[in-house]
């Protein structure tokens, strides 16, 4: 028999104290559950919410995509074949003679160039004489760019303008065969990597302290989100400073005392916490049957039922002999056919009523043994049928 505290210093007390005393531990414990809530209330919240930073870019803010076409040396007989890439062999002889070195097409008999296309992305506030990595790929009948090196390549943007020039070895994957026939290929030969391979020689121009206004773009569109952003970032400055422009563009006036310090106001901004929402949607990807379901994802009343009829048929042979000592038998194989047919008599009809959740779904579906593959079906005749809340997007 165990006696526990309370109870030792419940009998200490006199009578009439007794019902004080419990009433105040009722209290406690009331208090103490109502805090508990609280707290766990606070971690859902904190949970279901995403920083700004993580939902929104700011317009302005981004990346720029660069091109160039160059020129690798240095192969080991693996690069372009010229009688079949006349680029390469134009490229070549244009390289030579802007180096005072006259040469004939005829004459070219190299195996050790390559053609290839050069891009890079230019990071947003890139400086001059940064550097930035490049991706290399071989345009011609190259078969390796392994130990190559690229030439000196400008990289042009949208706008016609130089804005990096690259150049270095070659990092790429390698392939070897031996005589019997046998190889063995390690990453794409044809395709390499230059990491911090480019300089920059231009900057984009773009000053955050002559914005007056700015605009946050949201990653995944929606009217709900963009509300809350807009009201979240209105009561953090106690100031009416952003609205909702569509589903997808929130605008934020920036303050008179922040137009000195804009990257300090967009700091700021990036670290408070908004709930996004979501459109209702499932996807399904019918190749790999992967199927991904949002929490919002409703049904309304259904009758699923699932079975097709299965026809097996199996062939086993048997050897027919001969009796012993039998004059003019032979040794045949007489085939023996096996046909069962299932018509799936202990298939079940399901019934989902009007408001199932997914959970409910996924399990009243697996109830009937149902795999992923027959899932992806189940969901479009659903679809079909207007009983799925829900946006249904195949990849």
């Amino acid at each position: 028999m165990f006696i526990t505290l309370s109870q030792i210093v419940i009998s200490s007390l006199p009578h009439q104290l007794v019902g004080k005393f419990c009433r105040a531990c009722q209290l406690s414990c009331l208090a103490a559950m109502v805090v508990t809530l609280l707290i766990f209330s606070s971690f859902h919240n904190a949970y279901a919410a995403s920083r700004v930073k993580d939902v929104v870019t700011f317009e302005g803010v981004r990346d720029n995509m660069l091109v160039g076409y160059g020129l690798v040396v240095g192969l080991n007989g693996t690069g372009d074949t010229l009688t079949n890439a006349p680029f390469t062999t134009r490229s070549l002889m244009g390289m030579l003679d802007r180096l005072g070195i006259n040469i004939s097409s005829d004459s070219m008999k190299t195996k050790n160039v390559a053609a290839v296309m050069v891009t890079a992305t230019l990071p947003p506030f890139a400086s001059q004489g940064s550097r930035i990595d490049v991706s290399v790929g071989t345009m011609g009948d190259a078969k390796s760019l392994q130990g190559g090196v690229l030439l000196v390549t400008p990289l042009q943007g949208a706008d016609g303008e130089v804005y990096a020039v690259a150049q270095g070895s070659v990092s790429s994957g390698f392939s070897a065969s031996g005589g019997s026939g046998s190889s063995i290929t390690k990453g794409v030969p044809t395709a390499g990597r230059i990491a911090d391979g480019a300089i920059v020689e231009r900057e984009v121009r773009f000053h955050l302290s002559e914005l007056n206004n700015l605009k946050l773009a949201l990653r995944n569109p929606d009217f709900t989100t963009a509300q809350r952003l807009a009201d979240v970032i209105n009561k953090h400055f106690k100031l009416e400073l952003a609205r909702a422009i569509d589903s997808g563009t929130v605008q934020m006036q920036v303050p008179t005392d922040k137009h000195s310090d804009v990257v300090g106001l967009m700091t700021e901004v990036e670290q408070l916490t908004v709930i996004p929402d979501q459109v209702a949607r499932v996807v399904v990807d019918e190749q790999s049957g992967v199927i991904v379901m949002g929490e919002n994802v409703h049904i309304n009343t259904v009758a699923i039922a699932q079975g097709n009829l299965t026809i097996r048929i199996s062939e086993t042979p048997q050897v027919s002999q001969p009796s012993p000592l039998s004059s003019g038998g032979t040794t045949v194989v007489v085939p023996r056919t096996d046909i069962n047919v299932d018509e799936n008599k202990d298939a079940k009809l399901a019934l989902l009523h009007s408001g199932v959740t997914l959970q409910e779904l996924v399990q009243s579906l697996n109830a009937l043994g149902i795999g992923p593959r027959d899932l992806i079906s189940i969901l479009q005749s659903i679809k079909a049928a207007g009983a799925l809340q829900a946006d249904l997007e195949l990849i």
